[in-house]
């Protein structure tokens, strides 16, 4: 995993916990699924940079 990626990972942590203890309900589960969609999406790009 190259340093980048992990700082950027890294970073979408944090944020999900931040709202975890900032935010409640659905503004929160928004939040988290917000997050975790550029998570999977900076993650797909990284395989396809490696791949070609």
């Amino acid at each position: 995993m190259n340093r980048k990626l992990a700082i950027t990972m890294a970073s979408y942590a944090v944020l999900a916990i931040l709202a975890y203890f900032t935010l409640d309900g659905k503004i929160r589960l928004a939040t988290w699924i917000f997050l975790g969609a550029f998570a999977l999406k900076t993650w797909l790009v990284v395989l396809k940079q490696r791949q070609g």
